[in-house]
């Protein structure tokens, strides 16, 4: 029970970091699923692939009913990352824990510090900058392969991505961004089969549905609490999971 209690908070918060920053609430469920319910880190990554691909498509059909999305730009994004994001989670379980744990505690202090950097202004108002599709193409693979390797979501790779290199505006990104998410979570999930066997369905579910349900909360808790703030929180809290993370790699490595 004592462990259900805490994969609904942990999926609540996660969901409502989602939904209230639009992007890096993900990276929050890997440490909460090895710290808080005792999954290994290669079972976590894999678990939090799945409720990162449940979350995302979740989303994505509301943006897309709000117009959203761009799918052939996000298709074509997400094509260049599908076999990395393959290959990521094929090799994923043969990684040694320290290398997993290490490798994610980098991205959770990289994902942090661009939170802790200023929000750029919605550009929705002006026009769109041309693309450039060679460094679309790399930036979506190097995100596939992050995906698959350490079962993150990426939205605060792949939406900058979007605005700076291919010209999307704000909205349409982060929209789009949740395509191209899910397809790499998908794809990433495809080799894990034999991970996944193994998982512990009765928490992975009850999790992901709470992350679902508190992105919804995240949406008005955003209208409310001022958005600096919410980043500013989050951030400094993940920094301080990133560093509970490099000091245990450490510890396992040596």
């Amino acid at each position: 029970m004592t462990a259900l209690i805490l994969a609904l908070l942990a999926g609540a918060v996660v969901g409502l970091a989602l939904g209230g920053l639009g992007g890096g609430g993900s990276v929050l469920a890997v440490p909460a699923l090895i710290y808080l319910l005792g999954f290994s880190p290669a079972a976590a990554t894999t678990a939090s692939l799945v409720i990162v691909a449940i979350t995302s498509a979740t989303a994505l059909v509301a943006h897309a009913r709000e117009g959203n999305v761009r799918w052939r730009t996000g298709g074509l994004f997400a094509a260049a990352g599908l076999v990395p994001a393959a290959l990521g989670g094929a090799l994923a379980g043969r990684l040694p824990e320290a290398v997993l744990t290490g490798a994610f505690a980098v991205i959770a202090a990289v994902v942090a510090v661009r939170m802790l950097r200023p929000a750029k202004a919605d550009d929705d108002t002006g026009g769109a900058r041309p693309g450039r599709p060679g460094a679309a193409a790399g930036a979506g693979a190097g995100l596939g392969a992050v995906t698959g390797v350490l079962g993150v979501g990426g939205g605060f790779l792949v939406v900058p991505t979007l605005t700076g290199t291919l010209g999307l505006r704000m909205r349409a990104a982060v929209g789009t961004s949740l395509l191209v998410i899910s397809v790499n979570a998908l794809a990433a999930l495809a080799t894990r089969s034999g991970t996944a066997e193994g998982l512990d369905w009765g928490l992975i579910a009850p999790f992901a549905g709470a992350a679902v349900l508190g992105a919804w909360d995240g949406k008005r808790l955003a209208a409310k609490v001022d958005a600096g703030t919410l980043r500013k929180v989050f951030a400094w809290g993940l920094a301080a999971v990133a560093a509970v993370m490099l000091v245990d790699a450490v510890w396992w490595g040596s």
